[in-house]
């Protein structure tokens, strides 16, 4: 269900497998979130970044990697300034989806002992056409719903 709703994750290299890095470095990332909803993400990706660095102060590839992105990207060295820490365990999100359009669904994160992984858990309300979305994401997964014209049965 991840991979249907957000795209596959990158190969597990280095600082671009993680969402906040890539949101700054590459913009294609930004693709998943209505442009309206940029500024919010950039802020909390950026607080969330604070809130680790300041929990793991000596740790040198949280500092290799705030370094980077201050030199990689002006917004992201903007908000870093602003000193803006904050942990979200939950926020709401509208993703864009390819098929089913833009997808409005509560995140929680849950964070591991000792706060170096997190995961993300989306729901919806029950009867929301948030839920509804969902329901059918777990049936068409992955599949490509777009039409071609090597597709047998569609029209030109």
């Amino acid at each position: 269900m991840a991979a249907a709703l957000l795209g596959r994750a990158p190969e597990p290299r280095g600082p671009a497998t993680g969402f906040a890095y890539r949101w700054f470095t590459d913009p294609a990332a930004r693709a998943i979130y209505p442009p309206e909803d940029h500024p919010h993400q950039s802020r909390v990706f950026v607080a969330d970044l604070q809130a680790v660095a300041a929990r793991r102060s000596r740790d040198r590839e949280v500092a290799g990697m705030t370094a980077a992105l201050r030199r990689r990207s002006a917004e992201f060295a903007a908000l870093w300034d602003t000193h803006d820490v904050g942990l979200r365990r939950t926020d709401h999100k509208r993703i864009v989806h390819p098929a089913l359009g833009v997808v409005e669904l509560d995140c929680h994160s849950l964070f591991s002992e000792d706060g170096r992984q997190r995961l993300l858990w989306f729901t919806a309300p029950p009867g929301t056409e948030g839920a509804a979305q969902l329901e059918l994401l777990g049936v068409i997964g992955t599949q490509d719903m777009a039409a071609t014209e090597d597709t047998p049965g569609t029209r030109r």
